[in-house]
């Protein structure tokens, strides 16, 4: 961590730790994490998370709508208020698949660095799998094992790492994908939110269809019939399904993040969220109405992925790209601290 207490007189209580902003406008969220470092980690100081549907109709009409950037730009403002008012070292602002496809993203996100201040920019597939990769690590470092299979199934698309697991050292990502396919995407593809058999059969058929190429080149399948292959996952989907599976009484961050469910009980729990209906997702404490259209949508591509590579568990991780970006903004912190303390700048880039 960055030590500045040189430079403050001797005696003078010790500065604050610096923090820093992490901000993920997703296909269907928009999510700010503030955090200041902590150990290995950070500790979160602020967070917001809103549900705007920047793709919806995207799948249609290639472009983002007016509402949905109005829902958007409302959020983003939101989160620009929240962070003029705390001293920020640096922020990252990153937006994925939505406007990585929309024919009006770019002039959306200069809009909105116009508007807001924050330095927005879109990432790349592959730096989406590294961001979940960097904030999932420790829960991969602790059970063992040759490889990984990592997967993120976000909104507009669905992420995947093949990664190399190391004794010592951090994971690398060996091979990767991002799948056209999320669970706004794919349910309005589909014109359904996946509630009956035909529907759900034909969504889990078409992802598995945009999987093989990727288990043609690393041969997945072969390797955990070897075994010492990790599988985890981290999206709402597999969030809900180890909620469902441990039978929270409402949705809890701590008592899911981590959690390891033997395929029994995944698949147990994904037959109890079908079996819910549109209404029973919208009254369920750990889906909720705004939820109620995409989780059955992502349960089908959790199907395909599981049908395809039959993991005998999976871990669960509730953590992602903004937790990826704060530790990689604080470990370069780290890596700058011989060069002194910084002026904090409220929207400064990482």
């Amino acid at each position: 961590m960055l030590d500045s207490s040189a430079h403050a007189p001797s005696g003078s209580p010790r500065p604050p730790a610096p923090t820093f902003a992490a901000l993920d406008l997703g296909t269907n969220n928009c999510r700010l994490l503030v955090g200041t470092p902590a150990g290995d980690g950070f500790r979160v100081v602020d967070s917001f998370s809103r549900i705007v549907r920047l793709g919806e109709g995207l799948q249609r009409s290639g472009r983002l709508s007016q509402d949905a950037m109005g829902r958007a730009m409302a959020a983003l403002h939101g989160c620009a208020a929240r962070l003029a008012r705390r001293p920020v070292r640096a922020v990252r602002a990153i937006a994925t698949e939505a406007c990585r496809r929309a024919v009006n993203g770019a002039e959306f996100l200069a809009r909105v660095r116009a508007e807001t201040g924050l330095p927005i920019d879109v990432i790349t597939s592959r730096e989406e799998a590294e961001l979940a990769l960097e904030s999932c690590a420790p829960l991969l470092c602790q059970g063992g094992g040759r490889r990984a299979l990592l997967f993120d199934i976000g909104g507009g698309s669905t992420e995947l790492a093949w990664v190399r697991l190391a004794q010592h050292g951090r994971p690398e990502v060996i091979g990767y994908t991002s799948l056209p396919v999320g669970v706004v995407t794919l349910a309005e593809r589909f014109g359904s939110n996946g509630d009956g058999a035909a529907e759900f059969e034909a969504m889990c058929e078409d992802v598995v269809e945009r999987l093989r190429p990727f288990e043609s080149v690393h041969c997945i399948g072969h390797e955990i019939r070897q075994g010492g292959v990790r599988f985890l996952g981290t999206s709402g989907t597999v969030t809900t399904l180890a909620g469902i599976a441990l039978n929270l009484p409402r949705y809890s961050r701590p008592a899911v993040d981590g959690t390891v469910l033997s395929y029994g009980a995944a698949e147990a729990a994904l037959q109890r969220l079908r079996a819910l209906g549109r209404a029973g997702l919208a009254e369920h404490p750990c889906v909720g109405p705004e939820r109620a259209d995409f989780v059955l949508p992502g349960c089908a591509i959790f199907a395909a992925i599981h049908a395809l590579w039959p993991a005998p568990e999976i871990v669960v991780a509730d953590r992602g790209l903004r937790e990826g970006m704060l530790l990689r903004m604080i470990r370069g912190e780290r890596a700058r601290g011989s060069r002194g303390f910084r002026r904090p700048s409220a929207l400064a880039r990482a």
